[in-house]
């Protein structure tokens, strides 16, 4: 999530009552999870494990529980609970306004666009030229969704991320800051779901198509022209190439990434990396041929036994 101003570090420490120390100059740009972040960016870290990786991303702000020593160029706020202050930053620029109306006065929508009755449109949603939305579609506040777009009954558009903090005795949630960004031409079934980014964006590439009841995680990143079958879920912040086509039921894990082309039969479970251009079956899933070769092989394996052991 981008700032609309850049914001000093010391105005940021003096509100949230922080310590800065390193670059106490700085202007933070924006406000990123570790796994997003950018220069310019803060994110956090409130576990010592993952201090060098906070402390060595590209963020140029961390908000960290200890002074440690800052890298070169960045500046750290020492706070004794980083996730609030995080969390108080994002909610500062994003908060909780429910809606009103069906259509929010602060929504953007070209005059070519076609809603049908009982379309909500959130805040600051920006709609495009000759794009189609059916009956009871639902568009939280902050989505872009670009030129000839269709997006079909039932669909819900900028959900709040699936994504919590574990302390001892709860959950806490984080604040869904992201938004979703939906590219031209791209074709949105019916009941679909999609969640905004935590804190970045979920991006649906050009010319993709989604059938019915596919649900994409929060910070996904789909490339162009991919075609994702009925069923299929997506975990947060997973990665797929451009052509990739996912058939029926696939699940994919949280935190992958998926090759361009990449093609994975129905019902298939992603649980690692995989290249793109190949074809892949299976739970967990892997290239075809091996995984045919390996039933083969199993389908033969009692007879093999009673022979071995005559």
């Amino acid at each position: 999530m981008k700032f609309p101003v850049p914001v000093p570090v010391q105005e940021l420490a003096a509100q949230y009552g922080a310590q800065v120390f390193g670059n106490t100059g700085f202007l933070a740009t924006g406000i990123n999870e570790i796994h997003k972040v950018e220069p310019g960016d803060i994110a956090f870290v409130d576990a010592e494990k993952y201090y060098n990786k906070c402390l060595n991303s590209a963020a140029s702000v961390i908000i960290i529980d200890k002074r440690v020593d800052v890298p070169s160029g960045k500046a750290i706020l020492v706070h004794p609970n980083p996730f609030e202050v995080y969390n108080s930053i994002v909610k500062s620029y994003r908060p909780f306004n429910p809606l009103q109306q069906l259509i929010s006065d602060t929504a953007e929508i070209d005059p070519t666009a076609i809603l049908e009755p009982n379309v909500v449109i959130g805040d600051h949603v920006k709609i495009g030229k000759h794009t189609y939305i059916q009956s009871n579609v639902v568009i939280r506040a902050h989505t872009i969704i670009g030129d000839h777009v269709v997006i079909q009954s039932g669909t819900i558009i900028g959900t709040d991320a699936f994504y919590f903090k574990k302390h001892k005795d709860r959950y806490e949630k984080f604040c869904s800051g992201g938004r979703v960004i939906i590219e031209n031409h791209v074709d949105i079934g019916a009941g679909c779901t999609i969640n905004k980014g935590v804190s970045g964006d979920t991006i649906i590439g050009e010319g993709s198509i989604l059938d019915c009841q596919v649900h994409i995680g929060h910070g996904v990143v789909l490339g162009k022209r991919c075609l994702l079958a009925a069923q299929v879920g997506i975990g947060g912040k997973t990665i797929i190439g451009d052509d990739a086509v996912l058939y029926g039921q696939v699940g994919v894990a949280q935190n992958l990434k998926i090759g361009a082309k990449a093609v994975i039969s129905a019902k298939s479970g992603v649980s690692k990396d995989l290249e793109g251009g190949k074809s892949y079956i299976g739970y967990p899933a892997n290239e075809s041929m091996t995984k045919y070769r390996e039933w083969a092989a199993l389908r033969h394996l009692p007879e093999f036994l009673k022979n071995f052991y005559k």
